[in-house]
Parts: structure tokens; sequence; C-alpha cells
């Protein structure tokens, strides 16, 4: 009633504002939550999405990467070796050198079925050599066209072999070392939003710095212990 009576007595004033803190406070307060929940929201469509896309490329590189570590682990798959020797065709005993080393590359291709990438190659007079490797493969041949011989050493390295080397984009073509490229920025990608989803979730996020924390550290001891 006191309260009612001075309102009737004094229409025109203006209530204080409450305390508390600035008019805008509470506004400034809202928009700070909605700008929090919008970058939580992007953190996690990216986490997801880009999580179901890489999920194949990711699985591929861990377990490589763990048959990378033990190169002596085989499965019973020991590496295929071979020695071939042969006799050039005529097309490769005569002209230039060019037309020569051309001529007995298309011939170990088409009939001793060697492949991969020419790494290296030497012609000097009538003797050559020509070095192939692939992924988990290499076919070293050396000829004679003065002679019109060949030998060649051929290893196969098998399922593990091949995926260690696809692992390290040895001997690979450039569009596996442009994968190789996009699986690192997948992982970026999905390391940079999980921790942006950690720090924004309150609850998670003093226990979510606490182990990530612990976890560098370790890394860095077990790196400089390695380093001595």
């Amino acid at each position: 009633m006191h309260q009612s009576n001075s309102l009737l007595a004094d229409p025109f004033r203006v209530a204080a504002p409450p305390t508390g803190g600035a008019p805008g406070a509470h506004h400034d307060g809202k928009q700070r939550r909605s700008l929090s929940a919008r970058l939580q929201n992007w953190a996690r469509i990216c986490h997801v999405y880009v999580s179901m896309v890489a999920l194949l490329v990711v699985l591929f590189f861990g377990l490589s990467g763990i048959t990378l570590n033990h190169p002596d682990w085989s499965f019973g798959m020991s590496p295929s070796v071979q020695d071939r020797t042969g006799t050039l065709p005529v097309g490769a005993r005569s002209g230039s050198d060019q037309t020569r080393l051309l001529a007995v590359s298309e011939f170990l291709r088409s009939e001793v079925h060697v492949r991969g990438n020419i790494e290296d190659f030497a012609y000097d007079g009538s003797n050559g050599t020509i070095a192939y490797r692939g992924p988990g493969y290499l076919a070293d041949v050396s000829f004679d066209t003065s002679a019109g011989t060949y030998q060649a050493h051929i290893e196969e390295q098998g399922v593990i072999g091949v995926l260690n080397d696809l692992h390290k984009g040895r001997n690979a073509d450039s569009s596996w070392r442009w994968l190789i490229d996009l699986a690192g920025g997948f992982l970026v990608v999905i390391a940079l939003s999980g921790i942006i989803l950690q720090l924004l979730l309150r609850r998670r996020r003093r226990a979510a710095v606490t182990v990530a924390s612990l976890a560098a550290v370790f890394v860095v001891v077990v790196a400089m212990l390695n380093l001595r």
C-alpha cells in the first residue's frame, strides 16, 4: 500500500533499474551464450561429418601405422623373391640409346610383367640397368643389348609390405601422396573440433584440459627419452 500511494503521488517518476549490473549486461551475456552455442554447433557438425568422411582413411592409417611400427610382423606372408633371365627382342638391340631403353622397358612390362615406376636407369654402350619401384615391390634389371640378354631380380613384400609403403607414401604416385595430405587434414579438423567441443562444455572442460595436459607431458617425456 505504501508503494502504491507513492506512485499515485508522483506518477511521472521512473523506477530505478534493478541492481546487479548495467542495463546492457543481460543482453551482452545472452550474445555471448548465443555465440558459444553457434560455435559449439558448428564444431559438432564438423566433428561428426568429417569423422564419417575420414573414417575409413583414418582406420587404414591407424592399422598400417601399427604394422609399420612392427616390421617383423608378417602374419605368415613371407616376401616373394624371384630371379629371371631371358632374351631381349630384336627391336631392343638397335637404334639410339633412348629407343633401346624404351624397347627394353616395354618388353619387361609386357613379357616379364615388371611394374611400378622407374626410379633409376643407366645405359652405357650396350649395357644398361633399370630399377622399378612400387609399394611393396621392387625389380632391378640389368641387360646387354649386344648379347640380347637380360637378368631381373624381383621382390614382392606381400600385403603387409604394401600397406607399410602406402602408409609412408614410398614409391607411390602423386595421387596417393595427395590422399595422405587429405587424411592429415581430416585428422587436424577432427582434433581441433573435438578440442573446441570439450572446451565449450563447462562440466567437462577441467577434466578435458587435465587429460590433454597429462597426455602432452607424457608424449614430450617419451620423446626426450628417445632423443638422448
